[in-house]
């Protein structure tokens, strides 16, 4: 049977394997393989008589909860196999043997799952039986399934889990009682709300090929589904919308008061709250971020929310899943007086992997004001020359050629993704359309090096990557040569004059980098046409030469660039990218000339 993609086919051995990385990360731990039990070393508790705080759930959820076990966090942690409660028979082990014998108690922090409540249950009531003072703390934060679909079993457990887990190990580590301990843990979740959104199902190690298709194949193509849970549970609604239309309808269900179904949670505007924001394990650090701007904004404007501490990573992840939790947790006073705050125990120090929250408390408390930040354009030397061009006959050259290379983007773009990383053709595009929107909007001067020198900085701003360099240091070095060629009296910038400053540029570009024509590059075809310009005067004759050099690189293999690390045949297929970009551009310049 065929396999899906994961580097364990062994879910077994995935879940071990995983457990013995978390204790290689912090050296205090230990694992009892056989239990599945992260637990901390007794040499790195120094006050062993405090309150053992656990937790534990199936495995897949990573770094919840094994990465919390350590110094102001869990004591110890019991997982199961993926997506599966670990047994009772776990949970008594944990209980008997893996906590310090002086432990005055036990607070044992359990997601509202049916499985993990039973088995934890079970192990939690023999241990009572043998005299042991346990509390246990239920999480319940999704409002994705609401009190009429969820009746009796109550709100599922998410990411809120998180914070509850970093409250009751910050309070023991204090030296608070068992009953403190839980009762700080209820009060978070009667705080708490929190909803999941997914752009598709997760896949799990050893499911077959097929599995994982129709996993994915569930949720159906272009479709977001709002309230999924973290084993792959289907959520409350599946629809197609933008990230702001996606948050605004997480953050309702969370906090409209007009929702009878999910108004769990009070919070009223100007009240202090945390936010967290949890990756599902498949969203990239880049979106993540940029889901924490949009929810942020939308808590400030349409709610009048402005969190007290912002929380963004994975800490109760699902696999891989392309998702994300927004978790908000009310600041409720806790009654135990300074020190023993929700905040102040949220920032509370620990040393656990999975708790990664770097910026100090006195970081958020200080006030650091505005500043007076000015976007200082670089205008450039822009000291007029008597060199003399025709500017409308500049101008719509200039538009002919870059509306042939927009028109060949996604070409381009084809090409890129055969050879390359795909973003040559919208790069040459984001600058064409800036040096059209340049021309569009501004008189043209005759005088060449005003608009040379604009354009160079329009191509520095929109143009990223090799490419964009490239290009930038090539036409700065032509607005340089250009100024060469000043005189004293008006003179027209002939194409001989403009071949010799082209010519000098291109010599400028190969202090920067080592390509020649046959490495592959757009070099093949930038410099046949500026030797047939130097040699003819005649700028279609150039345009030809450089689209026969960019033709000529279908076949080539790579010396230099991306396209040297790809690998594979598709050099023979089609031209190089950047090469045939920059031909498009010549060719559409010449025909307008």
């Amino acid at each position: 049977m065929a396999l899906a993609k994961h580097y364990f086919d062994d879910p077994t051995d995935a879940v071990l394997s995983g457990l013995r990385g978390v204790t290689l990360t912090n050296p205090s731990l230990l694992l009892d393989a056989k239990n599945k039990i992260v637990y901390r070393h007794p040499l790195s508790i120094a006050s062993p008589q405090n309150v053992s705080v656990i937790c534990g759930g199936g495995s897949g959820h990573e770094p919840g909860f094994s990465a919390f076990v350590g110094q102001g966090a869990l004591t110890a942690c019991v997982c199961g196999t993926i997506f599966a409660s670990p047994s009772a028979q776990q949970v008594r082990a944990c209980l008997s043997h893996r906590l310090p014998a002086e432990t005055q108690g036990v607070v044992v922090v359990v997601t509202n799952y049916t499985g993990d409540v039973l088995n934890f249950g079970m192990g939690i009531e023999k241990a009572r039986a043998k005299g042991k003072k346990v509390e246990m703390v239920v999480v319940g934060d999704d409002v994705g399934v609401g009190r009429a679909k969820g009746g009796k079993v109550g709100r599922r457990g998410l990411s809120g889990t998180a914070l509850v887990v970093k409250l009751c190990g910050a309070l023991a580590e204090a030296g608070a009682s068992v009953e403190d301990c839980a009762k700080v843990g209820r009060l978070a979740v009667d705080n708490l709300v929190s909803v999941g959104a997914s752009l598709s199902r997760v896949h799990v190690p050893g499911r077959s090929l097929q599995e994982a298709k129709e996993e994915e194949e569930r949720l159906g193509a272009g479709l977001i589904e709002i309230g999924m849970g973290i084993h792959n549970e289907p959520g409350c609604e599946k629809v197609k919308t933008d990230l702001p239309g996606l948050v605004r309808t997480m953050l309702a269900q969370m906090l409209n008061q007009n929702d009878k179904d999910r108004a769990y949670v009070k919070i009223e505007k100007g009240e202090d709250i945390i936010l967290l924001v949890n990756n599902f394990g498949g969203t990239s650090n880049l979106e993540l971020s940029g889901v924490v701007t949009e929810i942020s904004d939308q808590l400030g404007r349409d709610y009048g929310l402005k969190p007290k501490r912002v929380i963004s990573g994975t800490f109760f992840g699902s696999l891989n899943g392309p998702g994300f939790i927004i978790s908000i947790l009310r600041l409720a006073d806790t009654g135990l007086g300074a020190g023993k705050s929700m905040l102040e125990l949220l920032d509370a120090p620990a040393e656990a992997t999975g708790w990664a929250v770097g910026v100090k408390s006195e970081t958020w408390e200080k006030e650091y004001g505005g500043v007076n930040a000015t976007d200082e354009e670089d205008k450039g030397d822009t000291r007029s020359t008597n060199l003399k061009v025709d500017p409308k006959q500049l101008q719509s050259s200039l538009r002919a050629g870059l509306e042939k290379l927009i028109a060949s983007e996604a070409e381009v773009t084809r090409f890129d993704t055969i050879v390359g990383d795909g973003d040559c053709g919208v790069g040459l595009k984001r600058g064409a359309d800036g040096i059209i929107q340049y021309l569009e909007n501004n008189d043209i001067p005759s005088d060449p090096l005003t608009s040379l020198t604009r354009i160079a900085g329009i191509v520095e701003a929109t143009m990223d990557g090799t490419s964009g360099a490239l290009y930038a240091i090539f036409l700065n070095s032509l607005a340089a040569n250009v100024r060469k060629q000043d005189s004293s009296n008006p003179t027209d910038l002939t194409p001989s004059m403009w071949a010799q400053a082209l010519d000098n540029s291109m010599r400028a570009l190969g202090v920067y980098t080592p390509a020649q024509p046959g490495d592959r590059t757009l070099m093949d075809a930038l410099v046949p046409f500026v030797e047939t310009l130097k040699a003819t005067g005649n700028t279609k004759q150039a345009a030809e030469a450089a689209k026969r050099g960019a033709e000529k690189t279908k076949g080539m293999k790579a010396s230099l660039g991306r396209s040297v690390y790809v690998g594979g045949e598709g050099h023979r297929e089609v031209p190089d990218p950047g090469a045939f970009g920059l031909s498009q551009f010549l060719t559409g310049l010449a025909e307008a000339l």
